[in-house]
């Protein structure tokens, strides 16, 4: 934020923990627009996640389906995970791989960070590449997780996308940056 940004800047007047969960929590602010009168904005507090795009060897991505209770269908996504409190993303990207898919990776980057739901929610997913990937054998899924692994190509998994079987956005923005920087567009 810059102040050439000060004019479109609201401003917390009180701020209400109007519900708490395990995972989330939801507030109710009241605010000062910035042309001096108060508005409210309710929004979820999330402790943010990573997103990890794995490579194999031989260029394919590993995917996993998992069925989604909020959309109430299975969707196909890469692996991901909650940021535990105080725990630096890659710990968080490194731990996810391995309990997800049984693998570890001796290079990984950080390309980037999105926010999936700036109208509502404050969460950020920070994503990871993960190249030289070892298979330490089967995974450690955590209680209650059910998954299934996929591996396709970059442009299957882009097909995917065209024919409306992958819509996860963590997975589509991933993707852009997977495609970019795997293809040497982006450095």
């Amino acid at each position: 934020m810059t102040d050439k940004d000060s004019h479109l800047i609201e401003t917390c007047i009180d701020s209400e923990r109007i519900w708490q969960g395990r995972l989330l929590d939801v507030h109710r602010d009241r605010v000062r627009l910035p042309d001096g009168s108060e508005g409210v904005r309710e929004y979820v507090v999330h402790p943010g996640a990573v997103v990890i795009i794995p490579v194999l060897p031989d260029g394919r991505l590993i995917f996993e389906r998992q069925y989604r209770y909020p959309v109430g269908r299975v969707m196909l996504e890469l692996p991901a995970g909650k940021i535990d409190p105080n725990e630096d993303p890659l710990l968080t990207a490194k731990r996810e791989l391995h309990e997800e898919t049984g693998h570890a990776a001796d290079q990984w980057r950080h390309l980037g960070t999105m926010h999936p739901t700036i109208g509502y929610a404050n969460e950020r997913i920070e994503i990871f590449l993960a190249q030289g990937l070892v298979s330490l054998g089967q995974n450690s899924l955590d209680e209650g997780e059910f998954l299934e692994l996929v591996e396709l190509s970059l442009p299957e998994a882009m097909e995917a996308v065209r024919r409306g079987e992958l819509t996860d956005g963590k997975t589509l923005s991933a993707l852009l940056w997977a495609e970019k920087v795997l293809t040497g567009v982006w450095a």
